[in-house]
């Protein structure tokens, strides 16, 4: 460090820093006796090359006074969290959350009380883990109070201080410290310090809202190292507390390779699904725990309900059916969880064949109207659409026919049932 306090040798020179709508916010904020810095996830993944999604902004200016420069500066000031010093500001539609520099007075979750302040190092001592709690000025200059340089460059997630301190004051740390750890770490084992911490704290996990544990969840199974970390979870006996039933880990690890062996992105619920789905009552107890969204557990209840029955064996033309009635994603879905919990290895050509018909093949729409059985004497009503069902099934099990002949044929011994 030079003698600055904090001011590391390390200098970031990417774009994102001198283009767009942040120069412009920094140039309003960082100035006439008021500082200003990125911190956080920006410069966490700018130093390691990763993708920036979003831009944080930390200032020694008060809410007010941020509004006030930002406002006559021509941008929107958004009060998203005011009263803990955080203004999003808007610029050519991007927004930055600005927040005042600040420290907690008293810890109660997320609702603590702060106080606003000028000191860089105490509010990044108030963070939690040392990898996020780095600073860049608008000049690229980097600031480490933590030691976050030294944990990121040997994959390390590490809580800033006292661990169970930290954990005290928010409790869903427990599972950001997994979800960084997948993300960031490549050891097997996450820090001792902050394991042994995860594990007395545990009962706080329970006053979580169920929002929350969501996000984390869905955030930790996709990232790069979940397999390691899931693992390590389950044998400090938090993964069953957070999803309330069996986690099924070898069908996890096979679920990313099958996912990769088709060139798919991993996807948050199918992988949900892998890891913890066997019937679809499952589906109902993940939808309870975790708040899922209606959608989510659907797709996780056709998992359960239809992954067993899955298999190559039954030929393409089975499995043209199968897709048909079901959507694609909810196809690849019971797919991918049938093969990940087969005997077939992710290199298996069966498997493959079964699992890509969807790149290869659309489902076509039903031909048949129901003008079709009318003018054969099918009446309005029930037997209309019992008409309509039955040759939609005959036409399935046809093979999906379009000629003009096999279609007549299909509608006439449709709408001769009803009238029997």
């Amino acid at each position: 460090m030079s003698a600055e306090e904090g001011r590391t040798d390390l200098k970031i020179g990417d774009t994102w820093l001198t283009t767009g709508g942040l120069p412009r916010l920094l140039g309003v904020i960082d100035r006439d006796g008021e500082e200003a810095r990125v911190v956080g996830g920006a410069v966490r993944n700018a130093l390691i090359g990763m993708p920036i999604a979003e831009v944080d902004v930390a200032t020694t200016a008060v809410p007010e006074e941020v509004v006030k420069r930002v406002t006559a500066a021509g941008f929107k000031p958004v009060p998203t969290g005011i009263e803990h010093g955080t203004v999003t500001v808007v610029i050519d539609k991007q927004p930055f959350e600005v927040t005042t520099l600040r420290k907690d007075i008293e810890t109660y979750g997320r609702h603590a009380k702060v106080e606003f302040g000028r000191d860089w190092r105490a509010d990044a001592e108030r963070r939690d883990f040392t990898i996020n709690a780095l600073s860049v000025t608008r000049d690229g200059a980097v600031y480490d109070y933590t030691g976050g340089l030294n944990d990121l460059n040997h994959h390390r997630v590490r809580f800033i201080g006292d661990p169970s301190k930290r954990i005290a004051e928010d409790y869903l740390r427990i599972l950001r410290f997994f979800r960084f750890h997948a993300a960031y770490g490549t050891s097997d084992h996450p820090d001792a310090a902050g394991l042994a911490a995860c594990i007395a704290g545990r009962n706080g996990l329970d006053q979580l809202s169920r929002e929350r544990v969501r996000m984390e969840i869905l955030k930790l199974v996709v990232a790069p190292h979940a397999v390691p970390t899931l693992i390590s979870m389950t044998d400090a006996g938090l993964l069953l507390r957070v999803l309330g039933g069996v986690s099924y880990l070898g069908s996890f690890e096979n679920m990313t390779k099958v996912e990769a062996a088709i060139g798919l992105e991993a996807n948050a619920v199918r992988r949900l699904g892998a890891l913890a789905i066997a019937v679809p009552e499952d589906a109902d107890r993940l939808w309870q725990r975790l708040r899922l969204a209606n959608s989510e557990r659907d797709r996780l209840a056709s998992m359960g309900e239809g992954w067993g029955r899955i298999s190559p064996m039954y030929g393409e033309k089975a499995a043209k059916a199968l897709l048909y009635r079901l959507r694609p994603q909810q196809f690849t879905d019971r797919v991918l969880l049938g093969w990940a919990r087969s005997q077939a290895t992710a290199q298996d050509p069966e498997w493959h064949a079964l699992a890509t018909l969807p790149q290869r093949w659309t489902a076509p729409v039903f031909p048949l109207k129901g003008a079709d059985f009318m003018q054969r004497g099918v009446l309005q009503g029930p037997a209309l659409g019992a008409a309509i069902a039955a040759a939609e099934q005959a036409w399935v099990a046809a093979g999906f026919p379009s000629d003009q002949a096999a279609l007549d044929t299909i509608a006439e011994n449709a709408s001769s049932a009803p009238k029997k």
